[in-house]
């Protein structure tokens, strides 16, 4: 009954990342190609070129403030929709998750148009008002790959808090409450602690798919602002240098699943820890 699974995602996973891994160690020449043969130039440059380690500082440093601002953010929002009654708790709950069903591409763009420069609606609303004086800068800064990457992120988060939510005993809150324990008590001891593993769980999902994130990062930091994602993109389509461009995909892959699984056995400490 497994085979076929075993099957599909050896074919479908594991057949592609092992061509990538042996793209990686093959040389490229401007006028040859890639050349047959194995060879570390490919892996010698990306550790010796401080560009390549720019390149990777950006992508984990938007990353790491992307998965802070939807822990922020998403956690709150999902405890507050817990909290709320019907029919509000769903309507407010479609309307979070809402973005899911809209394209990648078609939110960014939406961000874009919002704070594109003179022309953003929203930057032309406040020069006209006379609140600024130049645009707010967003194409092509990191801000505005962070705020359009947190946008496209906290649906994450609130689906991973809000599952814990559903296993919490509402009475241990009205217990505590009836003990004369503030509000700020309630959610710091009581409610934090067994949402945490949540918490835990959805900044792993949101900071992986930040770091291998394209779109977002290919629209609003352009060109001028790459990421190991798009650096990959340029390397196998623009100077279609195959084999550097899957050494840089690989060591994403390597650096994003190193991190992935130290988090996660954080997160199956703390589960451990408060369902015990």
């Amino acid at each position: 009954m497994v085979l076929p699974a075993v099957l599909l995602l050896v074919g479908v996973v594991l057949v592609p990342l092992a061509m990538t891994a042996m793209l990686s160690f093959q040389r490229f020449g401007q006028y040859t190609g890639i050349e047959p043969g194995f060879s570390l130039t490919n892996w010698l440059e990306i550790v010796g070129d401080p560009y390549f380690a720019e390149m990777f500082a950006r992508t984990f440093r938007i990353s790491g403030v992307v998965t802070l601002a939807a822990c922020l953010i998403g956690a709150p929002e999902a405890y507050i929709i817990h909290r709320m009654r019907a029919p509000w708790k769903g309507i407010f709950l479609v309307v979070t998750l809402g973005p899911l069903l809209i394209s990648v591409v078609a939110r960014t763009l939406g961000w874009a148009l919002l704070f594109g420069g003179r022309n953003g609606v929203v930057n032309k609303a406040l020069m006209d008002l006379g609140i600024l004086s130049q645009p707010i800068p967003f194409m092509f800064t990191e801000g505005g790959v962070m705020v359009a990457l947190t946008h496209v992120m906290v649906p994450f988060m609130v689906l991973s808090v809000w599952a814990v939510l559903q296993r919490l005993d509402p009475k241990a809150e009205n217990a505590a409450a009836s003990l004369g324990a503030s509000q700020f008590t309630i959610l710091t001891r009581i409610v934090l602690p067994q949402v945490m593993p949540g918490i835990l769980s959805g900044a792993i999902i949101v900071f992986a798919l930040s770091a291998s994130a394209f779109a977002t990062p290919a629209i609003i930091g352009g060109r001028r602002l790459k990421v190991a994602a798009t650096l990959a993109y340029d390397e196998f389509l623009n100077t279609l240098n195959w084999p550097l461009g899957a050494a840089v995909a690989i060591l994403l892959l390597i650096a994003i699943a190193a991190i992935v699984i130290g988090c996660n056995a954080l997160v199956e400490r703390r589960y451990a820890q408060v369902f015990q």
